[in-house]
This record gives structure tokens, C-alpha cells and sequence, in this order.
């Protein structure tokens, strides 16, 4: 060990927190944040901070120029990346970073959290930095031995900065890219490959010299994501891979104290799509089916239905003969287990139809359809339509309809495409609250067509997926339906009650009566 002793306490403390990013992190973590920064401690295998913290500190002594880590969300990746950059910065303060992320508000939220920590009075007495007085903004700011941080979308211009600076061997700056894809656009090859595009276009250019690092951090997404194309060297280059699964080879959790293994083997059953790519960094192949047929559950008979509706998928025009029309007809029930009633609500297909039909008949058919819905023993009240082309049409000849709400199901940019809106549900019908009466016509066609669904759209038909993909969301996640049917019945309990305190008012005061008499 160096004799330290004839140096001052602060140069001891400098140079053991520019000795160690990790011992960095701890102490400034404590001191901007007021709690300690915990370390994760897994069995049987390294801390994911000592593992992200040894990979950063490679890039920074040269070691290697190109890394990319793989790490489950809500793992601490951005926080270990703002710790580092200004780590960095101690050593270096005239490097350049340019951080990246999938929206530029992150990307800022990030730069800022930088700023912060080298605001910090400790931070400038230890390692006599300073940000320029007139650097106010959060997405940019400069230190007065002109070092840089700069915060970029990835859907956007990276324009106006380097990374890095030139004609140097040290260290002098990196190109950070955190969670580069927005989870909820993946799906979109138009929205993936833009940010595969902007990568090869403009970010690998923004490199002042060959030796700037490029450091990518984040979760997988899709098995064609940015880092699926680097992983597979699709840029020319060799990268460095750290991959971090949740739940390693040996069954281990990765982050326990956050993420117990019993919770993520429950998320790995109820959203198997987003935990095989989010949290084991191995996307599921696209064509992959979304809803696996066990999931729906085949009951002896109806349960105890409260409410009843119908949504409906219509023909996209009158020339595709091909496309279908389908009406589908649900009710509502609380899930009973083990004889027991719980808050969780159920949602049963009652029928279904789907046929092929000019749109000249769309009424007539729905009018159909709707009478045989009528026969069962809870009547529909909603209709849900989608505003579509046909679905327009029905919607206008059916405004006036007596008895029947009808509801305009809208599809627009807030609500995803088609993947992402069957990707909404599919933690729902893994939780097996889709349910069927056993021996009914529409159960096989409905089941089966929804084992063909694929991430990728490559199914041919999704026309019945629609319609549960719409009663899902009017149940569960909108609650349009389920939330109606909670206060519609806590109503008729509230009447309830009071009838039966009037009867027996009524009661005591026959009793009383006679006894008087």
C-alpha cells in the first residue's frame, strides 16, 4: 500500500475516489441524494454495479473503444452512466460526451443529473472543476478547461458536437447511448430502423478521432433492435458484450433486493414477450405466436356474468374479399377462487362470428348478430366500433340505435400499432382472466386464430385478435366497461340494503304496535 501519510486528507480522498469509479459513485451518490448508494449482492455471482463499473473503467484506460452492456430496466444502468461521465470529467475535464438516449427529455434528464453531481462544492474542491457560469441550460453544459456534455434523441439531429477530442492517446470523452429505442415504437420497423439509420448516418460520425469510445447501455428490445445490429458487427466493428439477465444460467436473480426471483418468475408467466427481451436480453423471434392456447381458460359453464358488450372489427374496404368482419360478445364477471370471490375481474366470450360481407349488408348482419345476443341472460349495452373505413359507416347507421350504446373504438398514434396494442393485453390473457364456456361453437376458431398472432404481423388474419384486443382494453386497462358494472351494481347493493332496512323498520314497529295494544 502507498504511504499517504504525508499528503492532506483531501488529496487521500482524491485520489481514492479517482482510483475506483465504483468508491466515486458511493461517496457522491451519498452526498447528492442524502442515502447511501446500495450495492446488489446476488448469490453466486458478482454484483451487476461492480460488473458495469469494471466494464466503464476498461473503456476509460483504453482498454476497449467499443462496449455494449445488456441490463434488465430499473437496474441503475443510467445512474452508473452519469457517475461515470463525471468520473471522467475529474480525471479529464476538458473531455467531450455526447448522451443519447431514445428521447431527448431523457437524455437531458441525465446531462442534468451530470451537472448536478459536478456542482457539487465537494466535486470542485476535490478536483478543482468548474462549469462555466453560463451554462444554465440542463441538456449542455461546458467546464472552463472547455469539456462538453451534450444530450441528444436518438430520433433526432445529432449535430452541433464531437465526442472526444483529437490526436490524443488518453482518454478525452465517449459517445453515450442509453436505451436508444423507445419501448412502445420498437415494434414499428419504420420507427426501429430509423434509429438504426441515425446510428450509421450520423452518431458513428461524430468520433473526432478513432480512439473516442462508443458505449452503449441499455435493454433489448426487439430481436432487430440497434443492439441486435451491433451485437451481430453489422457496423464493421468488434464490440466489446457484457450481457446481464435477470435470472442467470444457474437460476440466480441478478438484482434480488429489487427483483426477487419469485417476482420475475411471475413476470416471466404474465408477460413472457417483454421479459424474454427486457430482462434476458434474448428477444423472442418476431413470428414467435403472442398468446399460447393454455392461457384461456375452458370453463364448465358461464360464470356469474354482470355485465355484457360487444366490439366489433369491420372489413377494411368493399374491394378485399378477404378481410373479415367479426362481432364479438362478452360479459364481465369477478373471478372466484377457490369459492371465493376476488377483486380481479374476469372477461368471458360469450360468441363470436366472423363473416364476409359487402358493406351494404354491415347492418343487417349486426342486427343479426345482435339478436342473438339478446337471447342471452345479461343484454349487451355497449357496442364498441372501430372508426374505420366500414366501421364509419355502422357507426353513423347505428347512432340512433334504441337500448345500445354505441362507442367508437379510435386507433391512433397514442395508441400503438397493432403489435404493441396485442403486446398491451397479452399480460392479461397469460394471467388467464379470458375466459370460454367449454363445447361452444366459437371457442376452437377463436382460440386457434389467436395462436397464430405474431409480433411481426406475419399471421394473415387478425380480425378476431381485434376484437379481444378492444374488449381487453375496455375491461382492463380503459376500464370503460368494468368500472360502469362496479358502480352499476354497487348501486343496486346500496338499494338493496335499504329495502331490507325498511322491512325491518317495518317489523319493529308491527312488534311494537302489538305490544302496546
Amino acid at each position: 500500500m502507498p504511504d499517504f501519510s504525508q499528503y492532506s486528507e483531501n488529496t487521500v480522498l482524491r485520489v481514492k475516489l479517482l482510483s475506483s469509479l465504483l468508491e466515486f459513485t458511493r461517496v457522491f451518490y451519498q452526498l447528492l441524494n442524502g442515502r447511501p448508494f446500495v450495492i446488489s449482492y446476488p448469490d453466486g455471482r458478482e454484483s451487476h454495479h461492480i460488473t458495469v463499473a469494471k466494464a466503464l473503467t476498461n473503456v476509460f484506460y483504453g482498454k476497449d473503444n467499443r462496449l455494449i452492456i445488456n441490463i434488465p430496466p430499473g437496474h441503475g444502468k443510467s445512474t452508473m452512466l452519469c457517475y461515470f461521465v463525471a468520473w471522467s470529467m475529474a480525471h479529464y475535464p476538458d473531455s467531450k460526451f455526447l448522451y443519447i438516449s431514445y428521447g431527448g427529455e431523457i437524455a437531458t434528464k441525465c446531462t442534468y443529473l451530470i451537472k448536478q453531481i459536478m456542482e457539487l462544492p465537494q466535486y470542485r474542491q476535490l478536483f478543482d472543476v468548474e462549469i462555466m457560469k453560463d451554462s444554465s441550460a440542463k441538456d449542455n453544459f461546458q467546464t472552463t478547461k472547455g469539456g462538453a456534455v451534450k444530450a441528444f434523441g436518438s430520433g433526432g439531429s445529432v449535430t452541433g458536437m464531437d465526442g472526444g477530442l483529437p490526436h490524443l492517446d488518453r482518454f478525452s470523452g465517449a459517445i453515450i447511448m442509453d436505451d436508444m429505442h423507445k419501448p412502445d415504437e420498437v415494434n414499428s420497423d419504420t420507427l426501429r430502423n430509423g434509429v438504426i439509420d441515425v446510428f450509421n448516418s450520423t452518431i458513428k460520425n461524430r468520433q473526432r478521432s478513432e480512439n473516442v469510445p462508443f458505449i452503449f447501455l441499455g435493454q433489448r428490445l426487439h430481436e432487430a433492435d440497434l443492439p441486435a445490429f451491433l451485437l451481430d458487427g453489422k457496423d464493421g466493428y468488434e464490440w466489446q458484450k457484457v450481457i446481464l439477465r435477470s435470472i442467470d444460467e444457474a437460476g440466480n436473480a441478478l438484482y434480488p433486493s429489487n427483483f426477487s426471483k419469485a417476482m420475475l418468475l411471475i413476470e416471466e408467466r404474465v408477460n413472457p414477450y417483454q421479459f424474454s427481451a427486457q430482462h434476458q436480453q434474448n428477444p423472442q423471434p418476431s413470428g414467435g405466436g403472442l398468446f399460447k392456447p393454455e392461457w384461456f381458460v375452458i370453463l364448465d359453464e358461464d360464470p356469474e356474468i354482470l355485465s355484457t358488450f360487444i366490439t366489433a372489427d369491420t372489413a377494411e374496404t368493399d374491394k378485399s374479399w378477404n378481410d373479415a368482419t367479426v362481432f364479438s360478445f362478452w360479459g364481465i364477471y369477478k373471478i372466484r377462487e377457490a369459492g371465493v370471490e376476488t377483486d380481479l375481474w374476469g372477461l368471458h366470450w360469450i360468441d363470436s362470428i366472423e363473416v364476409r360481407v359487402e358493406p351494404k349488408d354491415l347492418e343487417t348482419v349486426f342486427r343479426d348478430f345482435y339478436s342473438r345476443c339478446l337471447r342471452y341472460k345479461v343484454k349487451p349495452t355497449i357496442a364498441g366500433i372501430e372508426k374505420k373505413s366500414t366501421g364509419v359507416t355502422l357507426i353513423s347507421v347505428l347512432d340512433n340505435f334504441r337500448g345500445l350504446k354505441i362507442m367508437d373504438i379510435d386507433r391512433n398514434v397514442r395508441s400503438g400499432n397493432k403489435t404493441t396494442r396485442f403486446l398491451s393485453i397479452q399480460p392479461y390473457i397469460a394471467s388467464k382472466r379470458v375466459s370460454f364456456t367449454k363445447n361452444k361453437p366459437h371457442v376452437e376458431m377463436c382460440i386457434e386464430h389467436c395462436r397464430k398472432i405474431t409480433a411481426n404481423n406475419s399471421h394473415r388474419f387478425d380480425d378476431l385478435a381485434d376484437t379481444l384486443a378492444d374488449a381487453c382494453r375496455m375491461v382492463f386497462i380503459d376500464e370503460i366497461v368494468s368500472r360502469g358494472t362496479y358502480y352499476a351494481n354497487e348501486s343496486k347493493d346500496v338499494v338493496k340494503n335499504l329495502l331490507q332496512n325498511i322491512v325491518h323498520i317495518d317489523a319493529l314497529r308491527e312488534k311494537a304496535h302489538a305490544r302496546s295494544i
